[in-house]
Order: structure tokens, then sequence, then C-alpha cells
């Protein structure tokens, strides 16, 4: 604990963003490049060293925070990435992507604002690539047992890092043209630039991964077949197909999933696109779904030039405080929280007739309408109380010429034949069956992430894909020293 008196002292402070009229005009991060250096050690020593930190339950990955906060306010930068390192491969993403469970269970957030957490570990992530601490770590000798991982999400590549470190030889399969599963073409560039993902991508071809895209198992590669290959195969493909909308209406043209939508835009920052035929330019857009993937659509669309964009939430608007009663400390609270795109879509006024910002609460789509042509051009929504039971008389009429449903997913997409050829039995909510250790019904073959657990946060994926490794590991060699920080399990705090 550098300063016994920093929470006392120091003022919460968080990395600062870019200007909305600038940001927006382009796909770069949204925030000041090179602003948290400045400030983060300060904001370290704001950590308490508490006897019990609560913050390493409420992450997965049971990051040794309040220990790398201590190196950061010494400004052992060495010292702190080979802390951040020991219980997460990819820091840099989960430091740009996750919500930060672990700021909900700092002992510091009882009464004060918590400790910037994930500001501190982004820092930290960002400066060990900067001054070289995150060489490859390539094993010192081969087992000679080979493995499979399907998907290169974060669980997928987590996974392959780990067993590719411990001597197997891994060959990680993904469906689409390049490796990062969503975090390629799902999360759009303004909140993590791909360019840290290419980063480690080429730190795992020098530790030995080998990488095979383009190609679909169970499709272009029968799973049976890929099965008699390796040694032990590792399902982790995500969670990713969608939920649906049946309301009247729903076949109306100009109606998309998000994940029909976000891909193209990512595809224009890549290169492939010069426009994205799905794009949101000149239109009135609404999305039905308030969760992350339905922030990312609104930042997208924003970016693209909407001529208005609305966010439905069913959900009523949270409070700016937690409720004590029904979400005490340390669970992780629905809360008012402001995204960068919530906050574009506020100062840019992009639907005047929404609750906050962008968002209409309280809303559920009872109907689409469109013209002559069979293309959509209202939605028509109602406002519902907190058991979803339309409120009278709030109907309202939404003027809409593209909407994206981002209602969440429900397991693994099983249009490709990968379960159905591998015979995987299959749990009542659609996600893979697995037992205590990973493994599913078929010999050899494991599943992780969100494809077994169901969507989750990208801390959970990382967690699921290291904890995977260290069961293929010890099925493949009888024993393994890998960390296995979760069980299949185990869930996040709640009351």
């Amino acid at each position: 604990m550098a300063d016994p008196k920093g929470f006392m002292t120091t003022p919460r402070q968080d990395r600062p963003r870019r200007p909305v009229e600038q940001r927006v005009r382009d796909w770069d991060e949204v925030y000041v490049p090179g602003a948290l250096l400045p400030i983060v050690s300060k904001q370290a020593d704001r950590c308490m060293d508490c006897g019990i930190p609560f913050c390493h339950d409420a992450c997965p990955l049971g990051n040794l925070i309040p220990e790398w906060n201590d190196l950061v306010s010494r400004e052992d930068w060495r010292a702190a990435s080979d802390r951040l390192h020991a219980t997460n491969n990819f820091p840099e993403f989960t430091g740009r992507l996750c919500p930060a469970p672990c700021e909900a269970g700092c002992v510091l957030a009882i009464n004060q604002p918590a400790v910037t957490i994930k500001n501190v570990e982004v820092a930290i992530a960002d400066r060990a690539w900067t001054d070289g601490f995150t060489p490859p770590r390539p094993p010192d000798r081969l087992s000679g047992k080979t493995v499979a991982v399907i998907g290169s999400g974060p669980t997928g590549l987590a996974a392959a890092q780990q067993l590719t470190r411990a001597g197997h030889t891994v060959v990680v399969y993904e469906r689409d043209d390049r490796i990062g599963g969503l975090m390629r073409y799902g999360i759009p560039a303004f909140k993590m630039e791909k360019r840290h993902l290419e980063r480690r991508i080429e730190q795992m071809l020098a530790e030995g991964t080998r990488f095979r895209t383009s190609t679909a198992v169970g499709r272009d590669i029968g799973a049976a077949e890929l099965r008699t290959r390796h040694d032990a195969v590792v399902i982790a493909t995500g969670a990713t197909a969608w939920r649906e909308l049946p309301v009247p209406g729903r076949e109306l043209a100009g109606i998309q999933q998000a994940m029909e939508y976000l891909p193209l835009a990512n595809r224009v920052c890549e290169g492939d696109l010069e426009v994205s035929p799905m794009s949101a330019a000149g239109r009135h857009v609404v999305i039905v779904g308030g969760g992350d993937t339905g922030a990312d659509c609104l930042g997208t669309a924003v970016r693209e030039g909407a001529a208005s964009v609305t966010q439905l939430d069913i959900y009523r608007q949270p409070g700016a405080e937690r409720d004590e009663d029904t979400e005490p400390w340390p669970t992780y609270p629905k809360i008012y929280r402001m995204s960068a795109a919530h906050e574009e879509a506020r100062d840019l006024r992009t639907a005047p007739a929404a609750d906050a910002d962008a968002r209409l609460f309280s809303a559920s789509t009872l109907r689409f309408t469109g013209d002559e042509t069979g293309h959509v051009r209202s939605l028509h929504v109602v406002e519902v109380d907190e058991r979803r039971t339309p409120v009278a008389g709030t109907g309202r009429s939404i003027p809409a010429d593209l909407v994206l449903l981002a209602l969440g997913f429900s397991g693994p997409d099983r249009t490709d034949g990968l379960t159905d050829q591998l015979g995987l039995v299959m749990e009542p909510r659609g996600t893979i069956a697995r037992d205590g250790g990973f493994a599913t019904n078929v010999p050899g073959v494991f599943a992780a992430g969100d494809a077994a657990r169901g969507q989750s946060l990208i801390v959970w994926a990382i967690a699921e894909g290291r904890a995977v490794a260290a069961a293929v590991d010890r099925h493949l060699t009888g024993a393994s020293r890998l960390p296995a920080p979760i069980s299949p399990y185990d869930r996040p705090m709640t009351v």
C-alpha cells in the first residue's frame, strides 16, 4: 500500500474521452491518446490494500488487483505486468471491453467511488507492450499431443495459448476469414482497435499456435473427422444463435439482427468494403435491446450518419445509486450507466423523444408496419410495468427504416452441423452439456465459454479458456500445472 491515505486524499478520475464531435468522425478508440499514464499512478494509490479484497471474488479470473495497484503506484511496470499476466492472457482486451465487476466489488465502493481498476489494468497492459514485457513464450519441449480448438474468440484464444505454452500442438479453427470471433467482427473499433488483437495473434503464432481460418467445422471439415485427427477437441464457438422478436411485421425488409449489421461495419474498417450494404446513413434507426450489443449498434449508427437513432430497453430506467436491498455490495448492480455511445447520442440529440440519451425505457415492441414495397417504416411500442404488462394509453409509433434486433443469444449456432455430427448432448436452454471437468458426453471433446456457459462477459470467457486448458492438459498427461480459475458451475456473485 504505497499511500495509506490515498483513498481519502485523491478523488476518482476516469480515463478522459475525446470530444464527441471529434470522435464520431472516425473509428478510433474514444479515449484521449496518452492521457491515462499521467493519472493512473495516483489512481492506483487509492487502493486500500484491504484485508479481504472482494475485487478478487468479483472477477472470475482472480486478478491480483491490490498487488498490481501497489506496483503501479510505485511505477514498477515490469512487476505489475508479471502479476497482471499471471491471471489474464489478454488484459488489453478486458481493460477495454469488460464492464468491470471488480469495481463493483471494491471495498472502497461501499461508500465512495471505486478504484479505477479497469483503467489501471489497461495502462499496465499497454505499457507492457510498449516496453517489451510480453515476449512470446514458446514451450521448452513438445508433448507430442495435438489439440483442436474450434472458435477464436477470447475463450478459444485463451485455451489455445495456455495449451501451446504447456507443450501441446494446438490448431485453432475459425469459420470467419480472420481470427478473433466477436472481438473481430462484433466489437466496433471505437471500443477496441484491432491492432490489439493482431498483436496477440502474432505473439501466439511465434509461440507455435496454428490458425485455420475460413474453416467451419461441420461444414468445411467433418466434426467426426476432426476428432480423429486430434487427441482432444475444445469447442469454444460462443453463443451466436441470436434471439428473435416474433411480432407482426417481422418479415418486413430493413429489420436485421445486430450481428448481421455490426460485422459489415467492421469489414469497412478492415478495408474489405467501401460502404456497408446495411449502412445507417440518412436512415431512422431503432435498436431493440438495451444491452451492450445495442450500445455498439448505437455508436456504429451514429458514426455512419444516421438521421436518428433510438434504443429501446424493456426494463425501467435504473437509478444512479445501488439499491442496497435488492443488489447489496459487492454484487454488480444495475444502475444507470453512460457508455461512450450513449454520451454521443445525448450530445448529438439522436433521439429527442427518448427518456435519456438515446434510450426509451420500459418499452415493448408491439408490431412493425411497412410501405407498399414491403420495407419497414415504423415501429409501434407500448410502455410496460415491472411485470412487462402493457400500460393502457401509452402506445406510440416511432419512425424506423432500419431496425436492429439486439436481444441476446441463446447458445451456439447449430447450422454448421458441429454438435449434431459429434452427437453432443445439449442443455434445454440450448447450450452444450458438460461435466465438472468441462468434458462433454463425447470422450476427448470439451466445451467452454458461451457455447456451454451461455452468454456472458469477456472475463468469464477468458477464465473458461484457462480452466478448460487445465482440464485438457490433465486429460492428455494425467496431471496439470495450468491454473483453473473457475469450474463450469461457478456463477457471478448474486444475492
